[in-house]
């Protein structure tokens, strides 16, 4: 795609979802490691409604680092996939502690060192909490509607990343990463896109293939 069409995407996308934001609720910098390790292959609404219970136990990182992992199951178990999440949100508090002073690092090579966290949920936490925009959260959503639009035809998240970072300047990189998710959840949906009332639909690959059916 070429890059004048990318920033029109983002431009058209900036009019329809004007207050896109992170729908994850957290209050610390290791809040938001923990919110997100437990939003894979999880909606941001259930992890909302299971943090308040989680976060009201363990008031600090101390706190996860040395809770009982069975009771740290229990307490995320709606999230799905409670074990592995839970054994890695305790190693990712104990790991902080050890090797970061208590601190959540700021830096993507430190965070990616982290239990649970890999690029797309260092991208989230560099963002969202630092406010550093260093690339693209690639999650479902963006996955999808950068395969369909031509912005990447990598299936990899990582490949697709660099692609958008390729088209998209810096500066745009904090709205791309909001404005993907509140398109996927809206009207690119993953089953049932709603094509006929999408605001970027001239600029994307998908629709125009349809178009000639």
């Amino acid at each position: 795609m070429y890059k004048k069409d990318a920033l029109k995407i983002v431009e058209e996308l900036k009019k329809r979802y004007p207050d896109a934001t992170c729908s994850l609720d957290f209050k610390t910098p290791f809040e938001a490691v923990v919110a997100v390790i437990l939003s894979a292959q999880c909606t941001d609404e259930r992890v909302n409604k299971t943090t308040p219970a989680l976060f009201k136990r363990c008031a600090n990182i101390e706190d996860f680092a040395n809770i009982d992992i069975k009771e740290l199951e229990d307490l995320i178990h709606p999230c799905g996939f409670f074990k592995n999440k839970a054994k890695n949100i305790k190693l990712c508090a104990k790991q902080i502690l050890e090797n970061f002073n208590g601190q959540v690092p700021n830096n993507m090579k430190d965070l990616m060192s982290l239990a649970g966290v890999g690029r797309k949920t260092a991208n989230v936490v560099l963002l969202e909490v630092f406010g550093i925009a260093e690339g693209v959260a690639v999650d479902t959503h963006a996955k999808r509607i950068s395969n369909l639009t031509g912005l990447s035809n990598e299936k990899e998240p990582e490949k697709i990343e660099q692609d958008l970072i390729k088209v998209f300047p810096k500066e745009y990189l904090k709205d791309v990463n909001h404005l993907l998710v509140w398109h996927g959840r809206n009207t690119c949906i993953a089953r049932n896109p709603k094509c006929d009332i999408c605001t970027i639909k001239e600029f994307c690959k998908h629709y125009k293939k349809i178009k000639l059916v």
